[in-house]
């Protein structure tokens, strides 16, 4: 896999910030100065329309650092001849000094106006509305601004959906400063209490959301998972000067972005050399899933893919295959005696295998410890004792489950996952993938749009099939199957579990941007041949 970029946590975000000022390196004036300079220029790169003549927008600003970066974006709009309005949700006098500075240098030129709750961003007829109230300094609760926050919500896209001729200045642009209002930085969640229960819509809004949300330095966790994708809109990285690796956090605390895998070309040998996978199939009319997983291990570069059924089954099969191999697996002895042959190097167990067939054949396939990736009927078959699959699993083992299978092995995970978030950082999918895998002692890929992929040690990527990389068509029968056995086949390869993993879901999602909508699972294996060429 190549160097991933880091997907930041608030905390890691402030440290490698404290450290920069710490150094000497740069004060935090300058990169307030640089934060709201970036954003008026994304603006302006991604609404051009904008750029050509003076508009009128409306700053929001909170009570800390992120309303410095909106007193800085005020005063740069104005310079260009913007008339701007400045809201400040907070007490002058409180504000941090860099944020004071900023106010006082904006008092010179515009007035500073109190922001009410009842405030609507709409009613005041701008061509822009930046949200500067919290980015990812939030760690409770907005309880208090459910009329605006749900202003900006119903507002987002209306404006942009419009082309420049099209669209008046009262149908706004919504630009977030890090992070829409409302939303944690470090789970994609929006916070609530049970303030918000029960309430009108006007009160019940807990988050803004944004057409843009231009963030600094790296991505935050929240603009991948959950809400945050949805909410932010497309999001712009601006680098502010600091050193990409300043004040890094340990491995086992960071997150990575998985991004295109390198070293999949082969580079002579023959079959073997590149491994010898074997699926297993469930029972006569329960083979399909099976035949997915078999030839995506096939098309990931596996020399060999053998298929292991029971008899009933084989007919149906051997009508369907041609460069896959097929050999009969009644039951456990069969599959033992075939694991003597040590040349079967990676297994695929669950996609239509059926809860008894995978009682029945898990425990051997997991006694021969070769990489083994258990996904559907091979979790779920263990939902009333989760802890004998863990004792049987080992470190070459990964774990493909969607929600519903992460919840039959792991209910308190996904109890904590399915709670309000009250308070920021909030549970996250990555702290949920992370305490699995720890449990489970190996590799966990949590699916979903923000797939998280953990290993026990602490190693976490996430791969964020959102903004450019969204591929809703996925959401397909079959398409599980395919990932489950691209990663199966990439561990015959010799790639290390984690790594297969990373490498399987990225592949997985860009074959699905290949073949673009009205994907069925079938399409996603003959769409890997494109994508695996433009890697070369």
């Amino acid at each position: 896999m190549e160097d991933m970029a880091d997907l930041l946590t608030a905390a890691q975000m402030r440290a490698v910030e404290t450290a920069a000022m710490n150094s000497g390196e740069v004060s935090g004036l300058e990169l307030m100065e640089r934060a709201g300079t970036g954003v008026v220029e994304a603006v302006f790169k991604h609404w051009p329309e904008l750029a050509r003549r003076a508009h009128r927008a409306v700053v929001l600003c909170g009570p800390g650092n992120n309303g410095g970066d909106g007193f800085v974006i005020a005063r740069l709009l104005v310079a260009r001849g913007w008339e701007v309005e400045l809201y400040l949700y907070g007490v002058l006098d409180r504000l941090p000094p860099d944020a004071r500075r900023n106010a006082e240098r904006w008092q010179e030129i515009g007035q500073i106006l109190p922001l009410e709750p009842g405030f609507e961003a709409s009613s005041r007829r701008a061509a822009l509305v930046v949200d500067a109230l919290f980015g990812t300094g939030l760690s409770r609760p907005i309880a208090d601004l459910g009329a605006t926050l749900l202003d900006l919500a119903e507002l987002r896209g209306e404006g942009a959906a419009l082309s420049a001729g099209e669209r008046p200045d009262w149908t706004p642009l919504i630009v977030a400063v890090d992070l829409p209002s409302g939303l944690c930085s470090d789970s994609g969640r929006v916070l609530r209490d049970e303030h918000f229960v029960g309430l009108p819509e006007v009160l019940e809004a807990a988050s803004a959301a944004a057409d843009l949300t231009v963030t600094f330095h790296a991505r935050k966790l929240g603009h991948v998972l959950d809400e945050g994708p949805e909410l932010c809109g497309t999001v712009v990285v601006v680098p502010i000067g600091l050193e990409p690796r300043r004040s890094r956090a340990p491995r086992s605390e960071r997150v990575a972005e998985v991004t295109a895998p390198a070293g999949l070309a082969k580079a002579g040998g023959h079959k073997f050399s590149h491994g010898h996978a074997l699926v297993l199939s469930g029972g006569f009319g329960r083979t399909g899933a099976a035949r997915l997983s078999a030839r995506a291990a096939l098309r990931a570069g596996a020399g060999l893919v053998t298929l292991g059924a029971p008899g009933a089954a084989q007919m149906e099969i051997a009508a369907q295959i041609t460069a896959l191999m097929l050999r009969r697996i009644e039951g456990a002895e069969e599959l033992s005696e075939l694991l003597e042959d040590d040349r079967l190097n990676a297994l695929c167990l669950g996609p239509g295998l059926g809860l008894e067939r995978s009682l029945e054949l898990a425990p051997v396939a997991l006694e021969a410890e070769r990489p083994t990736l258990l996904d559907a009927d091979a979790l779920s078959a263990f939902a009333d004792d989760p802890a004998e699959l863990f004792g049987l699993l080992h470190k070459g083992c990964v774990l493909t489950p969607h929600g519903g299978e992460f919840a039959r092995l792991f209910p308190d995970l996904a109890a904590r996952l399915r709670e309000v978030a009250e308070a920021g950082p909030a549970y996250s999918r990555v702290d949920a993938a992370r305490e699995a895998a720890r449990r489970a002692g190996c590799v966990v890929l949590l699916k979903g749009p923000d797939t998280v992929i953990a290993a026990p040690d602490g190693r976490c990527a996430v791969n964020a099939g959102v903004g450019a990389r969204a591929a809703p068509w996925l959401a397909t029968a079959g398409a599980g199957d395919v990932l489950a056995g691209l990663i199966c086949g990439l561990m015959a390869r010799g790639l290390a579990p984690f790594e297969a993993a990373g490498a399987g879901a990225w592949l997985h999602v860009e074959a699905a941007r290949a073949f673009g909508p009205g994907l069925i699972a079938e399409d996603l294996p003959e769409a890997l041949p494109g994508v695996l060429a433009d890697l070369l």
